[in-house]
């Protein structure tokens, strides 16, 4: 089957903060939004993370990400979990520093891996920031896979 943007209207998302608490301007919608000139900006702090409920079973296969060069992660972990269970360690991706688009497939080996795994909620820590504060920006976040 084709993967498919697995993240819609009713993913429930959260994130460890938001620069200044101002949602407005740089809240976690705007990693969802495919606006170019908008983005997630976290406040200062070591390992930022953000969470993704599906309301339904998913099969995630990809993960695309693009940070701001110089508020990027160098280590993040994947973690997911089905409905009512703890989460466990899926994977480690090591991203580049760089404002480009960075894609993670679970079948290549180009760029970071990620394995394809069923879930309901998946959570991205980012580890270790560029940033000397912690800081870390997201322009654009997609999961692609499937839905069961």
């Amino acid at each position: 089957m084709p993967v498919e943007p697995l993240i819609c209207a009713d993913t429930a998302t959260r994130v460890s903060s938001v620069l200044n608490r101002d949602v407005k301007q740089f809240g976690k919608k705007h990693m969802f939004d495919t606006n170019e000139e908008t983005c997630w900006n976290s406040d200062q702090g070591t390992c930022q993370w953000v969470t993704l409920d599906f309301p339904r079973t998913v099969k995630v296969s990809q993960l695309h990400i693009q940070f701001q060069g110089g508020f990027s992660s160098r280590l993040c972990t994947l973690e997911g979990c089905r409905a009512g269970e703890e989460l466990v360690k899926i994977s480690d991706l090591y991203p580049e520093d760089i404002n480009a688009m960075q894609i993670s497939f679970a079948a290549l080996r180009a760029g970071f891996q990620v394995e394809e795994t069923v879930l309901d909620k998946l959570k991205i820590t980012f580890e270790n920031s560029t940033d000397f504060f912690g800081r870390i920006v997201v322009y654009h976040l997609g999961v692609l896979g499937e839905r069961l």
